[in-house]
């Protein structure tokens, strides 16, 4: 066989080796080089996030990257949107029980994870938000967090040579203006897609993977007790709840503030039980600091408030659970653990 032919060959087993690689948004790390885009898994449902509008490019997801990790978009350029949320917690701000920005000043609620957001309608802790391409706006200017504008943050990218180079090759125009700001932010926190625990592996039935006895039961038991609010796969429903934790120190009212309807007062999105490994501490205050206490808290400590959730109002301060279910609780909840989201290189800053 002749050099021409032993390279042809070469080549075409390169490039099917490279096509069978899988991107976020699947089961498998691009580790290629290759982009492909948002990819829906399939285990999950459609996305409603509008990528009619804001289809993701390399060019955009790799702007949007940069500027998730861009300092300049605070007022004195020392906090990113990375700052708050970081990839090895699950794009949290681990550890802290409310957020912390600029010069060091207390946010009132806990950092949300950046993790399947094309699935989520509404967001915020209060749903306050209902378009990720405006979501950005709010960290942005909050005296809390960024406490910058947006007018200066396209001032500042503007004078750099740098990101008019990036706004030309994902927009067409070295002009930068919010718009395409955000379209670029959106496309990288589409990317932040976490399907590849091993609950997700059972589900598509990848290989061999299977539950142990123990998981298989805390499946059963999360589905009975805790499927109400958090449905699969994504373990949550995009609903607002109280889920009868009390009133906070700040007396946060919740989706109260934005709706001012009575009947939202304390109310607060239920968050996924993907990553809880990651995402420490728990609810929208970040009181709780183990899966112990959460578990405490659903078991005995249910507080029979106004406005608390149907599905939690049984007149007993909460479901019983046996040390037995507990535990099995606990093994199903560590399959929802994605480390090869947590891990990802291509969601990492460059």
């Amino acid at each position: 066989m002749n050099r021409k032919y032993i390279a042809v060959i070469g080549t075409l087993v390169v490039l099917v080796f490279a096509c069978s690689r899988k991107l976020p948004g699947d089961d498998a790390q691009n580790d290629t080089g290759i982009f492909a885009g948002f990819q829906q898994p399939g285990n999950f449902p459609v996305p409603v996030y509008h990528f009619e509008t804001n289809p993701v490019t390399k060019e955009g997801f790799e702007l949007g990257r940069k500027l998730f990790y861009e300092p300049r978009l605070s007022r004195n350029n020392t906090i990113s949107c990375g700052s708050c949320h970081i990839q090895s917690s699950a794009f949290t701000q681990h550890g802290h029980d409310v957020s912390h920005g600029i010069d060091d000043r207390l946010g009132s609620r806990n950092a949300p994870p950046i993790m399947n957001l094309a699935w989520n309608p509404l967001l915020m802790w209060d749903g306050g938000i209902f378009d990720l391409d405006l979501q950005p706006v709010a960290p942005i200017t909050s005296h809390e967090e960024m406490d910058e504008t947006v007018a200066n943050v396209v001032s500042k990218l503007q004078a750099l040579p740098q990101y008019r180079v990036l706004f030309k090759k994902a927009f067409g125009t070295e002009q930068i203006n919010t718009g395409n700001l955000m379209k670029a932010l959106s496309q990288f926190m589409v990317m932040c897609v976490s399907s590849r625990a091993k609950y997700d592996s059972v589900m598509r039935k990848e290989g061999n993977t299977t539950f142990t006895p123990e998981e298989a039961a805390g499946h059963t038991l999360v589905s009975e007790k805790c499927g109400g609010c958090h449905h699969e796969p994504l373990f949550a429903d995009g609903t607002f709840r109280n889920n009868g934790i009390g009133v906070g120190a700040n007396d946060d009212q919740g989706r109260f503030m934005v709706t001012l309807r009575s009947e939202d007062r304390y109310l607060f999105k239920v968050p996924s039980l993907r990553n809880l490994a990651y995402t420490a501490p728990y609810m929208h205050d970040g009181r709780f600091y183990t899966l112990d206490a959460v578990l405490d808290h659903y078991s005995t400590g249910v507080k029979l408030t106004p406005n608390l959730d149907p599905l939690l109002a049984t007149g007993q301060g909460g479901m019983a659970l046996t040390p037995g279910e507990r535990k099995a609780i606990l093994a199903f909840l560590n399959t929802l653990n994605d480390r090869a989201f947590i891990t990802d290189k291509l969601l990492a800053e460059q």
